[in-house]
């Protein structure tokens, strides 16, 4: 019989935020180009824990949060099916082209599959053409045209 193999140190671990990694979380959020302050990513934190449509991941490397992946799941009316939404995937500048963004996007499409969803999606800003490339690699083609109409700061 073979032992069990030994997990990879040198692979981050996906696992839920806490309120204890609101700092790291907030460094992410702004990496990706949304100002968040500490007190700011501990109550969105808080908020996500309390809503059971929402997953909020980190992607821990030995106490080095690298990486977040938020998902929002809703009913489509359209399908009569859930689907799931990519609503943030941020790795860490320094920790970029080490799988770390492709191990997000199977651990959100694992979670889409095993909540029965019948597909999932995410939106990037026009600008992100490196993020682009990077979902239309892992599979991710064209859908619908998202518009914008702000009602309000945010």
């Amino acid at each position: 019989m073979t032992a069990p193999a030994a997990p990879d140190r040198l692979r981050p671990v996906l696992r839920p935020a806490t309120p204890a990694d609101a700092g790291a979380v907030a460094a992410l959020l702004e990496a990706l180009g949304y100002p968040c302050s500490r007190e700011d990513a501990a109550q969105r934190i808080a908020v996500v824990e309390d809503d059971p449509t929402q997953t909020l991941l980190v992607a821990d490397h030995h106490g080095d949060l690298c990486g977040l992946l938020a998902l929002d799941f809703m009913y489509y009316l359209p399908l009569g099916r859930r689907t799931c939404r990519i609503t943030a995937l941020v790795v860490a500048e320094d920790h970029r082209d080490r799988g770390i963004g492709r191990a997000l996007l199977r651990e959100a499409e694992r979670r889409a599959r095993a909540a029965g969803a019948a597909r999932i999606e995410v939106t990037s800003a026009d600008h992100r053409t490196r993020a682009h490339a990077f979902y239309r690699a892992c599979g991710y083609g064209g859908g619908s045209v998202r518009l914008v109409k702000r009602l309000g700061e945010a």
